[in-house]
């Protein structure tokens, strides 16, 4: 189920000590029980939030100190995590991503400052403005004017538009706020980002990050997406817990259409080769031990300085107050925050059934990765906590003592009995005894929102059936709730992403449009229903362009 390498061992970095070989004597018991410690505390985590598996790897000045896993790949087969168990690491692909535009800037083949549509001159957002000013490193810093997730239906949780086509109808997507005025996290721009290498490089996406990233830093199990895992691979299966309680597999996706915002499968150990090049500064050592450079140190600051701000809010619960920081900021495809004195360089992952954290400290040489089969940001928070204590304490201090288990349960429970209490208001809102304006047959329509295209809703077995057209997973059953709004229930319920559907009447008693948004709080954001304006398609129209 995992093994400490390179001759050292978590217990040894726990008191900030280096010892040349595991082989030369036994580690002191204070050593051996602090590993053990630790190993008792992510075992901990897995039963405190439910979570199957576990990948953990730690490093300290280019040494690996920890690479295991713990709990299961797959709770059908029981096989156990392993440290080069492959995960899908989403959002920290963003990282690889802004790396490939750094290495491109090194060469001269552009520069973050460029001018997107000077390298994809068809590409318009829906602000003419916007257009002609969005730069080449606003399509990785959050500030683009586009609300949070917005647009993300065009890929998630797996459509049929190809890249290009996503990044076309960035055309349609309302713009939210001002332009570069704040931060919203966004998924799309990163698409775009991607066509941006593909255009000043002259090769896939796929193939840079394979010669160019994954190949040099001998991060060989790395898979591009999904569809490229190869027989034989290792790799973890997701859960998601159906209806926000049944833990169930979520099906393996291939996010093919936005592979620079989250595509990445990686493992812990192929992270901590990852991390180490950032920690060197750029730099790392090939095959024959020769220091290679994979990007400039002035890349690196600019990747790592805060572009963004971000407001730091109150902690959700009092026993998360000492992990909140002093500054918050977002870089090139990186969080920027604080912890302890120290500067962290940060990101997180989600995908259907599998979270991740990874994080540096830069000034410490110190990099933490974890992996996870479940949906659970807490868990991999409070092991990266846990381990972060463990590395930042002072000699004479190797114990940790605050729970981050029990300060994140606090605040799942809180985030749950706050679901609870919304939904509570829905029901005393509720005017059960009412009834639809129309007989069910007249919603039943092909509907059509600007950026998304269609969505169909129809009649069969005598109830009305939803389903987004370039979406198959997004198929549901409208159920009345009052008035002439109905809650369409998801048939995969493991998307944890009902919502509620709102017509509007026109003067002549027919449907004038319709609206979605989530019901519950807990659904992730880039479900963005609210987002959507759906119109009834007019006969003879055909198309969703």
């Amino acid at each position: 189920m995992g093994r400490a390498i390179t001759g050292l061992m978590l217990g040894v970095a726990l008191s900030m000590a280096v010892v040349p070989s595991m082989a030369q004597e036994a580690a002191p018991a204070s050593e051996a029980s602090t590993l053990a410690a630790f190993d008792a505390f992510v075992e901990a985590t897995r039963e405190t939030f439910d979570v199957p598996g576990i990948a953990v790897a730690i490093v300290k000045d280019g040494e690996v100190v920890l690479e295991k896993g713990y709990g299961f790949k797959s709770l059908e087969s029981r096989e156990p995590v392993e440290p080069q168990t492959l995960f899908a690491i989403a959002s920290l692909t963003k990282a690889f991503t802004s790396v490939s535009l750094s290495i491109l800037a090194d060469e001269g083949e552009l520069s973050l400052d460029d001018r997107v549509i000077d390298h994809l001159p068809w590409f318009r957002m829906s602000d003419a403005y916007i257009t002609q000013e969005m730069r080449i490193r606003d399509l990785l810093v959050h500030r683009s004017g586009l609300a949070l997730g917005a647009g993300d239906l065009l890929y998630w949780p797996t459509t049929d538009y190809s890249t290009e086509e996503v990044a076309r109808r960035l055309r349609d997507v309302p713009i939210d706020g001002s332009f570069r005025g704040q931060y919203a996290y966004d998924n799309i721009l990163y698409g775009v980002a991607q066509l941006v290498i593909e255009a000043a490089s002259g090769q896939s996406y796929a193939d840079f990050l394979q010669q160019r990233i994954l190949d040099p830093l001998g991060m060989a199990g790395t898979r591009f997406n999904s569809d490229r895992l190869q027989p034989g691979d290792n790799v973890a299966t997701g859960y998601a817990k159906a209806d926000f309680k049944d833990v169930q597999p979520a099906p393996r996706m291939a996010w093919a259409n936005v592979s620079g915002a989250g595509g990445l499968y990686s493992s812990v150990h192929d992270l901590t080769r990852w991390m180490s090049m950032h920690l060197a500064g750029g730099t790392y050592r090939d095959a024959a031990g020769t220091e290679q450079r994979l990007f400039s140190e002035k890349r690196q600051q600019a990747m790592w300085t805060v572009v963004t701000p971000r407001a730091v809010g109150k902690a959700p619960v009092p026993e998360l107050e000492p992990a909140m920081p002093n500054f918050s900021g977002y870089g090139e495809g990186w969080s920027l925050t604080d912890y302890r004195g120290e500067k962290l360089v940060w990101h997180t992952g989600g995908w259907p059934g599998m979270v991740s954290r990874l994080t540096l400290v830069p000034s410490k040489g110190i990099g933490i990765i974890v992996l996870t089969n479940a949906e659970v940001g807490a868990a991999f928070n409070a092991v990266t906590m846990r381990a972060l204590d463990a590395m930042l304490d002072v000699p004479g201090h190797h114990e940790p003592t605050r729970d981050w288990n029990a300060a994140y349960a606090s605040a799942v429970a809180k985030s749950r009995d706050e679901a609870g209490e919304d939904w509570r208001k829905h029901l005393a809102a509720r005017d059960a005894k009412s009834k639809p304006s129309l007989p069910l047959t007249g919603y039943a329509r092909t509907y059509r929102d600007p950026w998304y295209g269609n969505i169909d809703v129809s009649m069969q077995d005598g109830r009305l059936l939803m389903q987004f057209a370039h979406t198959p997973v997004l198929r549901g059953s409208l159920e009345h709730w009052h008035h002439d709004t109905f809650i369409v229930r998801w048939h995969e319920r493991w998307l944890n992403a009902d919502a509620f559907v709102t017509f509007s009447l026109n003067p002549d008693g027919k449907v004038r449009e319709a609206r979605m948004e989530a019901i519950s709080p807990l659904t992730d954001f880039s479900f963005d229903f609210h987002h959507l304006r759906l119109k009834p398609v007019e006969q003879g129209e055909t198309n969703d362009e």
